[in-house]
């Protein structure tokens, strides 16, 4: 799968390709479901980061890095700098509720969203763009696996905010 193209994308099942800024305002098209998600970032190509971002203190934690370990993280030629997962076989949460968190999270509430939480040092956080593939009958975690797997195969390694994985 290219990750460059929202049409293939598209394709394979995401939808959504929402802004945060969209998404603050208002996530009710985000479903209630389990799945997995991307986040995009549509200015990969002139990525920028803040020293201080709006993610929350999480148990007092500060979730900011230095610059250049940000850089050294940067994927420079993908557009998707996160991939995620919502749900599990046994447990209760769906893209709606964990994308809920996620985007909390940025806006400096303390939730419990500790992975991924680079994005929000990149200077036009509001910018990203959040698309999701629901997953009902499927593990979201062996399918977040496969993309993961697809994604080091082709850009020789993890999405810039998957820590993990």
């Amino acid at each position: 799968m290219n990750y460059n193209d929202k049409k293939e994308l598209e394709t394979n099942g995401f939808e959504g390709f929402i802004t945060v800024s969209e998404l603050w305002i208002n996530k009710s098209s985000i479903p209630k479901i389990k799945g997995v998600y991307l986040i995009i970032d549509p200015n990969f190509k002139e990525t920028e980061f803040i020293s201080t971002g709006v993610g929350g203190f999480f148990k007092g934690k500060d979730p900011n890095v230095s610059i250049p370990e940000l850089n050294s993280n940067l994927i420079t030629n993908s557009q998707v700098i996160y991939i995620g997962k919502a749900g599990s076989p046994t447990g209760q949460a769906t893209l709606n509720s964990r994308l809920g968190q996620y985007l909390r999270f940025g806006q400096t509430k303390n939730v419990g969203h500790w992975g991924g939480r680079y994005i929000w040092q990149i200077k036009k956080y509001s910018d990203l763009i959040f698309c999701w593939k629901p997953t009902p009958k499927d593990d979201p975690r062996e399918i977040e696996k496969q993309l993961l797997s697809q994604y080091i195969k082709n850009f020789g390694g993890r999405p810039f905010a998957n820590l993990t994985g």
